[in-house]
């Protein structure tokens, strides 16, 4: 394999790895040492000193800015959440939809992000489903789209199967007819390179527990400033523009944060946040590209030894439409999940098989050791007759 940074002293910073075979980094990444440290930091000040709540602040505009670079944004266009879900919330009730609007979404997409829209469909907003494919671009959407489209929202990375959608092409197609476009990008932040402005998106939501590599409780969420016209469902100081100096409330001064700041309602996630900054740190020393590049290679490798054994991969398998680091084997999870914990190797159930998902740590052999488990016991012991 290509090394394209020095793997090895990656896993130094991930202790987990010296205790199994750790490939579920599409449900939670493990803690790393820059992040406990970040975290230790945090307690300690606020152990001893009941916190410099002024500098922990410092510290979060910090991240807030390493956020914006990440996302090829500005600081200003960023804001924090609790998680995805809270983030494609705002997304859904910022947008001006009225009765009779619709809007277009992939079935089978995250719940989290779907049920904020279909929350909507309560003061007559239609959501529309269009089939998960293979792939899935402009031309996936163009055939359902009306003169009462008004947005579409997906996923950039499917979580269930890896499928790494077109999003370029579709915020194209948004631009074209005018529509809000919204995208959850959990399963491809800090994996997968992400340009807002190249996309064109108007909200991008995401929590920070898998690919950003910070422990759950904490989201993001990205807002195209020019689109001043989105303004939040529920408000608090914090989201003004001025807010009260003296804590009193007044009706004739509400005017919102031309920041992101205007969907952000305080307190913060102040130690998760500093995490997050560690994380990002961390991320940028390595490089984005080269954390996506190593995983599509581990990802080659693993489909090659998946063929080897006979079992079908979940998804897509070339490159152009798959994401570099999730990957399900059609074996039935009721079936294969205990056994795989039995042999100190981390994995998840999915829809149709088993997910093996990968992060900046994992090998060679780590992908050599979940096909060795499998060869042990046979893969006679069942496959996934749905996803086959």
């Amino acid at each position: 394999m290509t090394q394209y940074y020095d793997v090895e002293a990656v896993r130094k910073l991930f202790p987990v790895v010296e205790k199994m075979t750790y490939l579920d980094s599409g449900f939670q990444t493990p803690m790393s040492t820059p992040v406990k440290q970040a975290f230790e930091a945090f307690i300690k000040e606020s152990y001893e000193t009941a916190g410099p709540k002024s500098v922990w602040i410092d510290r979060m505009e910090e991240t807030r800015a390493k956020v914006a670079a990440l996302l090829n944004a500005a600081t200003e266009e960023i804001a924090f959440t609790k998680n995805t879900s809270e983030a494609m919330n705002i997304a859904a009730n910022a947008l001006p939809l009225k009765a009779g609007d619709n809007v277009l979404m992939i079935h089978g997409d995250h719940p989290n992000n779907t049920y904020a829209f279909l929350n909507l469909t309560k003061k007559g907003v239609e959501v529309r489903f269009i089939p998960m494919t293979e792939i899935v671009n402009a031309d996936s959407f163009r055939p359902h789209l009306d003169a009462n489209t008004k947005a579409i929202s997906i996923s950039y990375v499917a979580f269930h199967a890896g499928h790494r959608f077109d999003i370029e092409s579709v915020g194209a197609l948004c631009k074209e007819k005018n529509l809000y476009f919204v995208i959850d990008v959990m399963q491809a932040v800090g994996v997968v390179p992400i340009d807002a402005k190249k996309v064109g998106a108007t909200f991008i939501g995401s929590g920070t527990h898998k690919g950003l590599l910070v422990p759950q409780g904490l989201g993001l969420l990205y807002w195209d400033r020019i689109r001043t016209e989105l303004e939040p469902a529920y408000l608090a100081a914090i989201s003004l523009e001025n807010p009260p100096a003296d804590f009193i409330a007044r009706p004739s001064d509400m005017g919102l944060a031309r920041t992101a700041g205007r969907f952000e309602i305080g307190n913060f996630n102040l130690p998760a946040i500093q995490g997050l900054g560690a994380a990002l740190d961390l991320i940028n020393d390595i490089g984005i590209e080269k954390i996506q590049a190593h995983c599509f290679d581990l990802g080659d490798r693993l489909i090659a030894g998946l063929d080897a054994l006979n079992i079908t991969l979940v998804g897509p398998r070339d490159r152009s439409n798959r994401a570099p680091h999730i990957y399900v084997a059609a074996l039935p999870a009721d079936e294969w999940i205990d056994y795989f914990a039995s042999k100190d190797v981390r994995v998840s159930p999915e829809r149709d098989g088993i997910r093996i998902s990968l992060a900046m740590f994992n090998t060679a052999s780590d992908i050599d050791r979940v096909l060795d488990v499998i060869k042990e016991r046979g893969n006679t012991a069942g496959r996934s007759s749905k996803a086959a």
